[in-house]
């Protein structure tokens, strides 16, 4: 397929677009900031300018493209974003985030683009910015939680999620909108490893979930991959948590009390993707405990 992909220079975009590129699909990076992948043309849009949004969508990506004209997009991917709350002020955050994806939606299904994938995030349940300790409702967390945030990023995610399913009810497409929990590249474990063995409340904000990058890249793909689902919402974790600490003794120190949907294997996450493995395939096949 030929992807229109939005924040591919990013922590997660880079492992995505390396990934999609190897599984065959045709990738351009829109971005501020240059992937400087072989094969991958980059494109500098401002996504708050739905005018740049369009115009790019529309056009050929690079001068080979004008030798061997290839068409219009077949999907768009849209990851680019204010990562994170603490980066700029808070309106901002809000601004940026829901005004690039409205423009991304509005200019792909304008276009006849049939397949769009929003990045939303863990944020939306309200546990991760919290001011103070917020517990789930019950775990491990699926796609029917609540999503009640305080804070701005987390309520722009939100937001998306809403104007993603309006495009979807007046098209019809297939927009899939993916919870993606706390990205993890691979050479950040050997950093990360000790602390979360030995730390466990260190992670109590991730809800003790993660997802490594190149398994995020093949969930993209299995969504590219995957049609006729019309608007969904899907968690993106790994199985395993992201604590040596059993699950048993994290649900007695930290979820006491909280209700249990169902059992949980010795370190399964707390984070449900088993909506994502039902319909699109997905089977997560990396992890920080492959470290020795």
């Amino acid at each position: 397929m030929r992807v229109f992909f939005t924040g591919g220079a990013g922590k997660a975009g880079r492992h995505a677009i390396a990934h999609l590129v190897e599984q065959g699909h045709q990738v351009t990076n829109i971005d501020l900031a240059k992937l400087n992948h072989p094969g991958v043309p980059d494109l500098r849009v401002d996504l708050t300018d739905g005018h740049q949004v369009f115009n790019a969508m529309a056009s050929p990506a690079s001068g080979a493209e004008l030798d061997a004209p290839i068409g219009p997009y077949d999907a768009v991917v849209h990851f680019a974003a204010i990562p994170s709350m603490f980066l700029t002020a808070d309106n901002e955050t809000y601004r940026v985030n829901v005004l690039s994806t409205y423009n991304v939606l509005d200019a792909a299904t304008k276009l006849g683009i049939r397949k769009i994938i929003v990045a939303s995030s863990e944020t939306t349940y309200g546990v991760c910015f919290a001011d103070g300790e917020v517990r789930p409702d019950y775990i491990p967390v699926d796609e029917e939680h609540p999503t009640v945030p305080q804070d701005s990023y987390a309520m722009s995610k939100v937001c998306n999620e809403a104007t993603a399913r309006s495009f979807q009810a007046r098209t019809g497409l297939d927009i899939y909108a993916l919870r993606i929990n706390n990205v993890i590249e691979p050479h950040e474990y050997l950093q990360y490893a000790k602390t979360w063995r030995e730390t466990p409340e260190v992670r109590r904000r991730n809800i003790f979930a993660y997802i490594d990058a190149r398994d995020l890249g093949h969930m993209v793909d299995r969504c590219l991959r995957t049609d006729g689902l019309g608007y969904q919402v899907f968690n993106v974790s790994n199985d395993d948590s992201s604590v040596g600490t059993p699950s048993a003794e994290v649900i007695e120190r930290f979820y006491k009390g909280i209700p249990l949907k169902r059992p949980l294997g010795e370190f399964e996450t707390f984070y449900s993707s088993d909506k994502a493995k039902r319909l699109l395939n997905y089977a997560p096949s990396h992890g920080w405990r492959d470290l020795p």
